[in-house]
């Protein structure tokens, strides 16, 4: 699970996060809903244990992600907006390195079925990455994340650079994870994509969480309204 209990972030003169808290269940689909700036990316930073609170503390599957960073850091699978990627090595050559920093082996065929289930084209598989569009390479950031057979999930504008198909794929395979127990947090603008993908919805606006909805009491037409209404305020 995911636990973040009253974060608050400050850079300079900025407070980026305002005595943050949300839980997060095993199993659960969590999408954080908020404009650029609003804080999402530095939440991720914290639970990934790249930043440290001001105040308060963060928690995966019960582990403290400032303390123990890098024993957090082994139960998560993260997919950034722009995966970084080895430019000269192929999609399946790439996936194949990266599996084996975080200690996972798979044979040339599972590889293949992992980045063919995450939307890969077969023919793109063996070509060098430099040759990639962003959403190929966003692609191979998910099969990535997938490969490491993590606990937990953290997405960061996951969508960016994906076509509307590969998107709903995407979704697809966050609710395959989370029924075999993955916890997900979500973080992006994308409100139809937060709305179709996650069982409960936060919105945070300028650090702070303003409202919290469970996914099944709302459309996306009414999330739109909603959302919109709290971004004039």
């Amino acid at each position: 699970m995911i636990s973040l209990n009253n974060i608050t972030k400050t850079f300079k003169n900025l407070e980026a996060l305002k005595n943050l808290s949300i839980e997060i269940a095993e199993g659960e689909i969590y999408g954080l809903l908020g404009s650029n700036g609003a804080g999402k990316s530095t939440t991720i930073n914290i639970l990934l244990g790249f930043l440290n609170p001001n105040y308060g503390e963060a928690f995966i599957n019960g582990i403290n992600v400032t303390s123990e960073k890098y024993k957090a850091r082994k139960n998560i699978g993260y997919i950034p907006e722009n995966v970084n990627l080895y430019p000269y090595l192929t999609g399946i050559e790439n996936l194949d390195y990266f599996c084996k920093l975080a200690g996972k082996s798979y044979n040339r065929e599972n590889l293949k079925e992992i980045l063919i289930e995450c939307g890969l084209d077969f023919i793109a598989i063996d070509k060098k990455v430099n040759t990639y569009s962003k959403g190929m390479r966003q692609k191979v950031g998910i099969a990535i994340a997938l490969a490491k057979e993590a606990r937990v999930y953290l997405l960061d504008e996951p969508a960016s650079g994906l076509d509307p198909l590969a998107s709903t794929e995407l979704s697809k395979i966050l609710k395959e994870l989370s029924k075999n127990g993955a916890t997900i947090l979500m973080a992006s603008h994308d409100i139809f994509r937060i709305r179709e993908t996650c069982n409960r919805i936060g919105i945070l606006k300028n650090g702070e969480l303003v409202k919290e909805m469970d996914t099944s009491n709302v459309t996306t037409k009414e999330l739109e309204n909603i959302y919109i209404e709290y971004m004039k305020d």
